[in-house]
């Protein structure tokens, strides 16, 4: 005959499981019938209590109590599971006929265009691409392209120095071309641009910047003249603005080259005939280049008697700010996409 106490629990859970139960009232169940001071945990516990001839009879039906409740928990849980997998399901659905949402698609950055376009001109003539440290010692910076110490040139360029005045921020990239030629060992020919960060004591504003990038260019061989200077201005600047760009020089100086030139380009705005942009004469300033110092030549291991060369430099921000129209050049460095989002891959094509 079943214990009573056994029965007693067997009816109160037929009631129980007969409930409409939600996922935590079920777990509360369990915690009620098996849990470490559960009905049955204490049913099984008072085992030891009975009569040695009824305790097996006993266990038996404690153990039928567990393996119901445990059976109803188990395809109760997973009923219950599934049926809020089934409302989560349902309340996320994606209504698949509505408009996707648009996905801004990041461009090239603008310099680095024309940074690209002009070392793809370039290589197409023999030149290759070369780094160099930023932060450099003022032998490279000034010394050896003919610029000593006490120089007036030195203050002209307004210096970042960093440790005394032998270790600075580069203030142009033409130590690159030095370090280059040392490299040579005056024996054999360069034809190298060394685009790069250049660093320069400046007050921010729509044309200038304390930081900028320059794109410089050295060819030495032997038997070079202005005309090759010349001939590689008209390639380059062909192929950035089109091909009726024309190119024209202009005396200037500089302490690195002799003779000095400044180089011009027919305005791309008004294709020459004058406006604002040129300040009506139809041309626009955009590279300073000469030909090689033959001092610059002799410390770099080059006998100037043998070697001759020219070399140049120009400003990205300048070239693309021509290029696409831009009048500030704070706009290089916004991360605004509203206002750099018109320079696309478009302008690739």
């Amino acid at each position: 005959m079943e214990n009573k106490r056994v029965l007693e629990v067997k009816e109160n859970l037929k009631k129980d499981l007969k409930k409409n139960i939600t996922l935590n009232e079920l777990n509360d169940l369990k915690v009620k019938y098996l849990g470490k001071k559960g009905i049955i945990t204490e049913l099984n516990s008072e085992i030891k209590n009975i009569p040695n001839e009824e305790k097996k009879e006993f266990g038996m039906k404690v153990n039928e109590l567990r393996k119901t409740f445990n059976e109803f928990y188990d395809s109760e849980k997973e009923r219950l599971n599934q049926e809020e997998l089934n409302k989560r399901l349902e309340s996320e659905a994606v209504d698949i006929s509505l408009p996707a949402t648009k996905v801004s698609m990041g461009s090239p950055n603008i310099l680095e265009k024309v940074i690209e376009e002009v070392e793809e001109v370039f290589m197409s003539m023999g030149y290759d691409v070369v780094d160099g440290p930023e932060i450099e010692l003022d032998k490279y910076n000034f010394e050896m392209l003919n610029i000593p110490k006490g120089h007036p040139a030195r203050d002209a360029q307004d210096t970042f120095y960093i440790e005394g005045e032998e270790i600075l921020l580069r203030s142009q990239t033409s130590p690159v071309q030095v370090r280059t030629m040392l490299k040579g060992e005056g024996k054999v020919p360069i034809r190298m641009i060394c685009p790069g960060k250049t660093y320069r004591r400046d007050d921010d504003d729509a044309s200038h910047s304390h930081q900028f990038m320059q794109i410089e260019g050295l060819l030495v061989d032997k038997d070079i003249s202005l005309s090759d200077l010349k001939g590689t201005m008209d390639v380059l600047f062909k192929r950035l603005f089109g091909k009726n760009v024309e190119t024209r020089f202009r005396p200037s100086y500089y302490q690195f080259t002799e003779p000095s030139v400044e180089v011009d380009i027919t305005c791309v705005n008004c294709h020459g005939e004058g406006c604002n942009v040129c300040k009506h004469t139809g041309w626009v300033t955009v590279v300073g280049a000469g030909v090689v110092h033959p001092n610059v030549l002799r410390m770099s291991g080059y006998d100037p008697q043998v070697w001759s060369g020219f070399a140049f430099g120009f400003g990205a921000e300048r070239l693309a700010m021509m290029k696409y129209d831009i009048n500030d050049i704070r706009t290089f460095y916004n991360t605004d996409l509203r206002e750099v989002s018109t320079f696309d891959r478009e302008d690739e094509e």
